[in-house]
């Protein structure tokens, strides 16, 4: 199968069938590798591509050195020793999103881009629903549900938002944003960086050659560094100044703002919380980056109702509300939960955290369990580590092997007036399939109190 223009796909996941499919489109031999026996979809993936060869349960030398290219899934580290040896050869190594950014420089359609360690698919989702609105022909995905390659199938777009992770911008060179935001940076998966630095690095590349840059005032690790700053908006929970979206204190209300001009007031919005203010300001400041008017962007904001997983209200039972926030899957998602809903409370959080650490540090949570939670429940593989924690912090804790003895211990623990919330800070996959299927378990339970 010698060529000089073969593609390798490592990795057989969402992405990298949609690369094989994107590349079987555009005529360009290639094989596939995946280390898994059996990756998912495998008998429908051959049966589409008779022709092609599948290299399964090993990543082959032989093949990657005859490359062209390398198509690396982004699950895959490009520290993985057999990466960083083609690296060394000058194999060029790229991802699908560098593969979707020359589709979209061919059909010349603006990309806004939008990563974060947190609320980069409520944010996207958002900023989507907002072009819609406004009568954009928008394709939406990426990290965040349909795969960016599968975008360029349809006909007709003329504006592409796209969530991104850092594992998806390593491997991105040429993708030149109209609009770019890093919404937040806080440790995560320290499993995979030697360093936050590191990770921030990563997330930085988002900025690369983008028009407007969209950064979080709060978050200097969010600032675009070689950006000129006529080029930069911000978005702050604090009063705005000059190009910067914020809230402000007026006649006993807070507001969304843009500079001194009162947009919305926050009790106007279906979702309480400061993460959820964040995100309707971010949401604004990169749609007003794009060019759209801020009078037309904030209908949207009074009927979107966040995402599935997202601190999703589930039911209220004897007094007490229940909430789904299993996509914090990180230690700063569950912080900003806790803080976003724990600061709307007349009552106490009790929290069901636990599941794969992802060798995170969990101190920052067990600060704000201290303001906000009456008790924790913990599960899953970090349960001790946590549980070791919270006995330094003197924190009330229990201890559940289950999903629904985690509930039970929860409504035990709670009283009228508080409200429960699974946000585990972890990984989900030592109990569960995904957040989504450790979400649907949690609601399922909760509804059948």
């Amino acid at each position: 199968m010698l060529t000089t223009d073969l593609h390798v796909i490592m990795g057989l996941g969402l992405t990298g069938q949609s690369v094989a499919a994107y590349l079987e489109k555009q005529d360009i031999p290639w094989l596939a590798m995946d280390s898994r026996l059996n990756p998912p979809n495998l008998a429908e993936f051959k049966q589409a591509y008779p022709h092609r060869l599948t290299i399964l349960g090993e990543w082959d030398q032989a093949y990657l050195n005859q490359a062209a290219r390398i198509v690396l899934s982004p699950g895959i580290s490009l520290q993985t020793p057999i990466i960083a040896k083609q690296r060394q050869r000058g194999t060029p190594i790229i991802g699908d999103i560098e593969l979707f950014a020359q589709g979209a420089h061919a059909s010349n359609t603006p990309v806004i881009a939008i990563t974060g360690t947190n609320a980069k698919s409520t944010v996207t989702t958002l900023v989507g629903e907002i072009a819609k609105y406004l009568g954009e022909k928008v394709q939406i995905g990426g990290n965040l549900g349909v795969p960016a390659l599968n975008l360029l199938q349809e006909n007709e777009t003329n504006l592409f938002v796209l969530e991104l992770s850092s594992f998806q911008l390593e491997t991105t060179e040429t993708l030149c944003p109209h609009v770019a935001s890093i919404l937040n940076i806080t440790p995560d998966h320290m499993d995979r960086y030697a360093s936050l630095h590191a990770y921030q690095q990563a997330k930085q590349r988002i900025y690369h050659q983008c028009r407007v840059a969209i950064c979080n005032r709060d978050d200097n690790l969010t600032d675009h560094q070689s950006g000129l700053i006529e080029n930069k908006l911000y978005f702050t929970l604090n009063q705005p100044n000059a190009r910067e979206f914020g809230l402000l204190y007026h006649q006993n209300e807070y507001y969304l703002t843009y500079e001194d001009q009162l947009l919305i007031a926050v009790n106007e919005l279906p979702l309480l919380g400061k993460h959820h203010y964040a995100n309707a300001l971010a949401a604004l400041a990169i749609g007003y980056g794009f060019g759209w008017s801020i009078q037309a962007m904030l209908p949207v904001l009074r009927s979107f109702k966040g995402l599935p997983h997202r601190c999703q209200f589930v039911r209220e039972y004897v007094g007490v509300k229940w909430y789904n926030d299993s996509k914090g899957t990180n230690v700063g998602a569950s912080c900003a939960a806790i803080e976003g809903l724990g600061s709307t409370l007349t009552g106490k959080l009790v929290l069901i955290a636990g599941g794969v650490g992802k060798q995170a540090d969990f101190r920052p949570l067990m600060h704000f369990a201290k303001q906000y939670v009456r008790h924790l429940v913990l599960i899953g593989e970090a349960a001790e580590e946590m549980a070791a924690l919270c006995q330094a912090e003197s924190l009330s804790f229990s201890l559940a092997n289950t999903m629904e003895k985690a509930v039970h211990q929860a409504k035990h623990a709670a009283i009228a007036g508080d409200s429960v919330l699974l946000s585990p800070a972890c990984a989900s996959f030592d109990m569960f399939q995904n957040f989504e299927h450790r979400g649907r378990v949690f609601m399922e339970i909760v509804e059948n109190l």
